[in-house]
Parts: structure tokens; sequence; C-alpha cells
């Protein structure tokens, strides 16, 4: 997750998503994740106070300052690469259960009232953005209370 003061997601020449002021989310999903566990990060997103208040500390949410999301799809980030030299994706889930969760967790940061662009998946993608601070936070459903 980064703050961005813009960002833009492109397929070919097709600027497919973008958004000024708000956040960047590199999304990827694995295998044993379940869709409280998403539903729990997408309400992360939306709480966590990472935006400055008017004394530049760190004490808005996305809410508070009329931020947005673009999701970009990106099963790279299950990699696993410790072993060998080439990256293994074997953690990531696969599209027939990566995509309804994208859907799920996108959905639960429509329904509280953020306006969320998207990348598309398995599209070869650029992604532009203007990291804002840098602000940057790694977000993961192994962190999520009732994970077992």
């Amino acid at each position: 997750m980064q703050r961005v003061a813009r960002a833009a997601v492109r397929v070919g020449d097709e600027v497919v998503g973008a958004i000024e002021h708000g956040l960047c989310l590199l999304c990827c999903s694995v295998d044993d994740e379940t869709d409280d566990e998403l539903t729990w990060l997408a309400e992360k997103v939306v709480d966590l106070r990472v935006f400055d208040d008017a004394d530049g500390r760190t004490n808005l949410a996305l809410g508070d300052v009329g931020g947005a999301v673009l999701v970009v799809p990106q099963f790279t980030l299950a990699a696993a690469w410790r072993k060998g030299r080439r990256p293994s994706f074997t953690a990531s889930a696969k599209p027939a259960v990566a995509v309804p969760r994208l859907d799920h967790f996108i959905g639960v940061l429509e329904r509280r009232g953020v306006r969320v662009e998207r990348g598309r998946f398995g599209a070869e993608m650029r992604v532009e953005l203007v990291n804002q601070g840098p602000f940057t936070l790694v977000l993961n459903s192994d962190e999520c209370p009732t994970r077992t």
C-alpha cells in the first residue's frame, strides 16, 4: 500500500485506471486466504490513518481526505525466491480463485464509500505513480487476528 499524489495503470496505450490523491494497492491473493481475512484487510485500508492533518501528523484516514484507491493485481508478490534463481509463484491463488477474491476485496472498499479504480487481472500493465512521502506499508492477511 503506497500513499500517492496520483497513480495510473496502463494496458498497452489504454489507461485502465487512474486516481488522484489516495492509495495505490498492489494486491496478491494466496491459496489459504479467506473472505473474512480479505474483509479485514479492506477495512484496514479504509481506516488506517496514513494521511497528514493540518499539523503534518498522520492522523487522517482515506475517507477523511476524500482519497481514492487504485488496485493493481500482482500475483508476483507471493513469489518464493530464496531457493534457486527462478522465483516460484505456486503460492499465488489461481485466477479462478484470485479474481473473485479481488472482487470481494474491492466490494468491501466500495461499500465503505471509497472510489476504486483497478488494473486488469492477468494483463501486462505499466503502473505509474507519484509516491507521497514516500509512505509505504505492507499489509498481509497473515496479520489478521482470526488467522489460524
